[in-house]
């Protein structure tokens, strides 16, 4: 029995997606990613809040998927990304409101 054949039959004991893992794992370093971009530029261009929104319910309702139809570790990387999202929303809204204050406007309506 060679190493790889012994791996795959640890995986099939453990019942995950050892490819749900990894886009889980990638997803959480794009975000923490864009956390950084978000607390050093302190600006939300590029960035929308309506997709934020509907990325993070979407992880709301991956997560109550696996709570009740599928359980397994992974539960612990979609509860990790619906916490980073909802930083990214957080920084974005405080962000947003401070950049509507210093938003120079170049001319006045009378």
């Amino acid at each position: 029995m060679t190493s790889y054949t012994g791996l795959a039959l640890v995986l099939a004991k453990v019942n995950f997606s050892p490819f749900e893992f990894g886009m889980f794992t990638c997803f959480g370093v794009c975000w923490l990613a864009s956390i950084y971009k978000s607390l050093k530029s302190k600006r939300t261009e590029g960035k929308s809040l309506l997709f934020l929104c509907i990325v993070w319910v979407g992880y709301i309702f991956g997560v109550i998927h696996k709570i009740f139809y599928n359980p397994d570790f992974v539960l612990a990387l979609y509860i990790c990304n619906v916490i980073l999202v909802f930083i990214d929303i957080m920084l974005y809204l405080r962000y947003s409101r401070h950049s509507m204050a210093t938003l120079k406007v170049p001319f006045t309506l009378r």
